[in-house]
């Protein structure tokens, strides 16, 4: 697997397959179908348009993308945000998610603390945030402590994860 950067016209593609990903895991939990959208395309563009932001296709042996990623760096303060990553349904739990991970890390050495958020109900993404990736959970929104940075947020009532790595 390489990750490649995302190429313009691959934009849409990309983000109906994240969407995809991520409504599955929202479907899987909660075993319901509602058409409420867990990633919109406002929160998807918003990610890639953040300054600094870096979006990457996961490419398998056979040129199929298998997933991918959206990052943002500050290089000045040496932080990473890991906005989004995601493995295409149907190929999950194959190591994809973390050989995504690892590459990331591998191309930002400059990077000190990486963070990311994921939603208290999705087990699987906080399963892999600590145990496969090395993130700490630092800090729990939900109604009573939301997120300041995203005060348009979905309502937060089954919380949000942050999490932290630092890098030594």
């Amino acid at each position: 697997m390489k990750l490649i950067t995302l190429r313009a016209e691959e934009t849409i593609l990309f983000k109906e397959e994240m969407q995809a990903a991520f409504q599955h895991g929202f479907q899987a939990h909660y075993k319901d179908d509602n058409q409420w959208q867990v990633l919109p395309d406002k929160d998807f563009y918003q990610s890639l348009e953040a300054q600094g932001a870096e979006a990457y296709e996961a490419i398998d042996a056979d040129g199929q993308r298998v997933g991918g990623a959206i990052i943002a760096i500050d290089a000045a303060e040496r932080r990473g945000e890991l906005s989004f990553l995601y493995v295409k349904v149907g190929v999950q739990s194959k190591g994809i998610g973390q050989a995504i991970w690892k590459a990331i890390e591998t191309m930002h050495p400059e990077i000190e603390v990486w963070e990311t958020c994921t939603p208290y109900f999705d087990r699987r993404n906080i399963h892999f945030y600590i145990n496969r990736c090395g993130f700490h959970a630092v800090e729990f929104f939900n109604e009573h402590h939301p997120d300041p940075h995203m005060p348009e947020q979905f309502d937060q009532q089954d919380g949000l994860f942050k999490f932290e790595k630092r890098i030594k």
